[in-house]
């Protein structure tokens, strides 16, 4: 079976564990990671949603916090602060700098994004092939209005400096209109058996990978069935910020409200499948009404074999939309 994932970061990179862990040996799964969330610090190219699901499949993931490396130490930004060159809010390790040296280095040599991803991961082997969403600079930008009037902030300020604290007022992709799929991605898709949307957050994960042109229109075309698993349970974020960034684009903060929001296939959207959470059980009949197969089934990714389970539902559902 060749599945093909859509991912952001923790809750994707977490979940894609768990399909790991779920599929049968000889299984291919690809993973189109979302770039969006991508800056430029201290002079280097940082991809926090590739790195994260490149750190937790590949056994480096600092389990705790869910980003970063494991051990990590703190010399080079302690060093940075003294010599007063921030920002001091986002937080880079030792052993992080590395990666984003490696990943700058092969920029700057000419190397597109999907090629150093693939040299990175030779190191790391995470079970998954792992594709930039695209080769080219986007990144999510946030409006917001503060104490410093109406303004647009990157998305790693609004979520690390800001913690979301402020409403989002709109969400933009900046440079995703003139983007092109990576390399392999639109095959990706088009070759895949089941294509899958984890619990990641719809609007700055998988929203803006779908930003990218020709990506929302081949998961549409897919010949193989589309599911999804819902960032919400009872009504609120796992984890995230998601509820911020769903009011920004006028979307509830339910599990019905999300599936809305991607639409069924059978009226031009995206999904054939969606799970929701047993809290949320009472949205089933919601989801069905809207075109979408929908079962409940538990979504807390509390283990890996708890979260082997939701991916093998998520099988099963388009299993079952397939015929």
């Amino acid at each position: 079976m060749r599945i093909t994932a859509l991912a952001g970061g923790i809750g994707g990179a977490r979940f894609l564990r768990g399909l790991r862990a779920a599929v049968s040996p000889g299984d291919e799964i690809t993973v189109i990671g979302n770039t969006g969330d991508d800056i430029h610090l201290y002079g280097l190219k940082v991809c926090p949603d590739l790195d994260t699901v490149m750190y937790t499949l590949g056994g480096g993931i600092n389990e705790e916090q869910g980003w970063g490396r494991t051990g990590e130490t703190w010399s080079i930004k302690e060093e940075m602060k003294a010599y007063g060159v921030g920002p001091e809010w986002f937080g880079l390790g030792d052993r992080d700098f590395a990666t984003h040296i490696v990943r700058t280095q092969m920029l700057a040599a000419g190397y597109p994004l999907s090629a150093v991803t693939e040299a990175l991961c030779a190191r790391w082997q995470p079970g998954v092939r792992l594709l930039p969403m695209t080769d080219d600079r986007v990144e999510t930008h946030v409006r917001i209005t503060d104490a410093d009037g109406p303004r647009v902030v990157h998305f790693q300020e609004y979520w690390v400096r800001l913690h979301a604290a402020v409403d989002a007022e709109a969400i933009v992709p900046v440079g995703a209109d003139g983007a092109k799929p990576a390399p392999g991605v639109l095959e990706a898709i088009a070759g895949a058996d089941v294509v899958v949307l984890p619990p990641s957050n719809p609007v700055v994960s998988i929203g803006t990978i779908l930003a990218v042109p020709g990506i929302r229109e081949a998961v549409a075309a897919a010949p193989g069935p589309v599911v999804g698993l819902s960032p919400i349970v009872g009504g609120a974020p796992v984890r995230g910020m998601a509820d911020k960034v769903l009011a920004a684009v006028g979307v509830e903060t339910t599990a019905a409200a999300v599936a809305r929001h991607y639409g069924s296939r059978r009226s031009g959207g995206l999904l054939d499948g969606w799970l929701v959470d047993t809290a949320d059980a009472a949205s089933v009949d919601q989801v069905t009404a809207a075109g979408i197969a929908c079962r409940a089934v538990p979504l807390l990714m509390t283990s890996v074999e708890a979260t082997a389970e939701m991916a093998r539902a998520a099988l099963e559902l388009a299993a079952e939309a397939a015929k």
